[in-house]
């Protein structure tokens, strides 16, 4: 399984695991599945950093530097394709990183872990839901 970790799922899985669900969890352990991140959630990430609204020490670039470097994550890149479909696509968010995030899903052909309603029933996009 190929799995692209939604924003609050990655945090979730590093600061408080407690809130994944029960097959977000199975998904996340299993040795053969493919566990991608896309620049959109880092850049997600220190916003809510810089906002206040995240603390992560020893400082956020070198939090999301040291996360990035011990987990095994491959980065769907932000490639043109994702920035055309994230135009493209049908989804109830105008949020431009739920976009973003949904169409590298689809481009990359990944399910999307993820807890969002909204982005739950985008079309087309494979589905993990955290539950």
């Amino acid at each position: 399984m190929r799995l692209l970790l939604d924003t609050h799922i990655w945090l979730w899985s590093l600061l408080e695991p407690e809130r994944l669900g029960a097959r977000t969890r199975a998904a996340l352990e299993r040795g053969d599945c493919e566990t991608w991140l896309s620049p959109i959630s880092v850049w997600e990430t220190l916003m809510l950093a810089a906002r206040g609204r995240l603390a992560l020490e020893p400082d956020p670039e070198r939090w999301v530097r040291a996360q990035l470097a011990r987990l095994p994550l491959r980065e769907a890149a932000l490639t043109a394709e994702v920035a055309i479909e994230s135009q493209r696509m049908r989804t109830e968010s105008n949020d431009p990183a739920d976009r973003f995030i949904a169409a590298t899903a689809l481009v990359y052909d990944l399910a999307l872990v993820t807890a969002d309603g909204r982005l739950r029933d985008v079309p087309g996009i494979n589905v993990l839901p955290n539950d």
